[in-house]
């Protein structure tokens, strides 16, 4: 059955700021070097509406895996994770996607980046599967830990990455 989890961090950095940021290739190139594993960096399309779409994608040997993954995948899981940024009002509305090959799971969110009077706060509800009988759901629930705990170290990447690069 999927887990869900849901995360709110605040950011000292305004909407404006965070969307610059999701338009340039520089700031995906740096996040994604803070991966384990082999990560590339697929594609990053800002269109005219300034809707940002980043595809990346990433190869974790077995080494690199969780322990409760580890022991039932022996082999490489690739990572493909796509983000949709999408203007809307005074906010950002995000869709993120997580597509896992060479293993059962995947991974889906929406998110949103609004302005406080400090900055901004990133808001994100997600789900996600993994598909094996008997031990998916403790599999689900380590993942939605990770992925609810990763969100605060995303947020601040970006806060530090702007306030770098401005």
């Amino acid at each position: 059955m999927p887990r869900s989890f849901d995360v709110a961090v605040d950011s000292p950095v305004s909407v404006d700021e965070v969307l610059t940021a999701f338009s340039s290739e520089d700031y995906w190139l740096s996040r994604i070097a803070t991966q384990s594993g082999r990560s590339t960096l697929e594609s990053v399309v800002v269109d005219d509406g300034r809707t940002v779409r980043v595809t990346t994608e990433q190869d974790l040997g077995p080494d690199l895996l969780p322990g409760i993954v580890a022991k039932f995948y022996r082999h490489d899981i690739k990572i493909r994770h796509t983000e949709t940024w999408t203007p809307s009002g005074d906010q950002l509305r995000g869709e993120i996607s997580v597509a896992v090959s060479g293993a059962p799971g995947s991974g889906l969110a929406t998110a949103s980046v609004a302005p406080t009077d400090d900055g901004s706060v990133l808001t994100v509800n997600g789900t996600v599967e993994f598909k094996v009988p008997l031990v998916g759901g403790t599999v689900e629930s380590f993942i939605a830990r990770e992925f609810a705990k990763g969100v605060p170290d995303l947020q601040a990447f970006t806060a530090r990455w702007v306030t770098e690069n401005a």
